[in-house]
């Protein structure tokens, strides 16, 4: 396998491994899925599908939902993360899923697969640890390993919105603390930026039938998702803070007050919010 990061210098903005953000990402899992109103995208024949492949699959919650869905294929998630990858295939051998696999592997780093080895590539939310110079290798290596005919579906997001100035703020820090790094395609460095140029970065690797679908996720007061959507922002902006104080984008003082205040907005009766995110699939040519 490729050589893993040390931890001082791993890519993802924030601690992978934590038992909080597991709980974070399988959750979210469930909320995204729900969100996109099924496993698979619309262009696919499951039936034309055995080998499937998850990029950056965190606790594994989409890799095992789609093996319990469809048992007669073979679905394999990696991650950087081993702790995380560890729990993943526990929860895997205690659900009985023997068709569901998980290595540790670095999505920045030539994957270790042979060509052509899937029928369908998924990646979801890889925002939070690729950057500009990465983005555009990752896809090759997906369409390297993809079959001729093979999908490769990237769903990525944009910072929420909402009625909440305290929680836009940190979300806009976020965005410009990972634009320092390179890490976004905003030209100002107040959004993550991403999903605009995905069609590009697909066509440019070789792709054909480039097709975006968009997704609105309600997270206002009162919907299905308010309440994951504030234990998404709750875990997910605490396990944030240090990635934000190191870059150097909020004084801690700010980032206290600003915390507090969101968990209160979005607790509010009259909280208003949207989540935008939007999945983009390609096709490897056939000849």
């Amino acid at each position: 396998m490729p050589t893993i990061h040390p931890k001082d210098e791993n890519p993802y903005i924030l601690d992978a491994e934590s038992a909080a953000e597991m709980t974070r990402l399988l959750q979210q899992d469930q909320l995204l899925t729900k969100g996109m109103g099924a496993l698979l995208p619309a262009q696919i024949d499951p039936a034309q599908i055995h080998d499937v492949l998850d990029i950056g699959c965190g606790p594994g919650g989409w890799v095992r939902d789609v093996a319990f869905t469809y048992p007669e294929m073979e679905v394999t998630g990696f991650d950087l993360a081993s702790r995380t990858v560890e729990y993943a295939q526990a929860m895997a051998k205690t659900q009985r899923l023997d068709n569901a696999h998980y290595v540790v592997m670095d999505a920045l780093k030539p994957l270790g697969f042979p060509d052509n080895s899937f029928d369908f590539v998924n990646g979801r939310f890889l925002f939070g640890f690729m950057s500009k110079t990465t983005w555009p290798q990752l896809v090759k290596e997906c369409i390297r390993i993809l079959r001729p005919g093979g999908f490769l579906r990237l769903t990525e997001a944009e910072v929420p919105m909402g009625t909440s100035l305290a929680a836009e703020k940190l979300y806009h820090k976020l965005a410009e603390a990972m634009s320092k790094g390179g890490r976004t395609f905003s030209p100002d460095g107040r959004l993550v930026g991403v999903i605009p140029v995905i069609g590009a970065l697909l066509r440019e690797a070789g792709f054909q039938q480039v097709q975006h679908t968009a997704h609105i996720l309600e997270c206002s007061a009162g919907q299905e998702a308010w309440h994951s959507f504030y234990q998404d922002f709750k875990i997910g902006v605490a396990l944030g803070e240090p990635f934000l104080l190191k870059a150097g984008v909020i004084s801690k003082e700010e980032y206290d007050a600003a915390y507090q205040q969101a968990l209160a907005d979005i607790l509010s009766d009259d909280f208003c919010g949207i989540w935008l995110y939007a999945s983009v699939v390609g096709q490897k040519p056939a000849g």
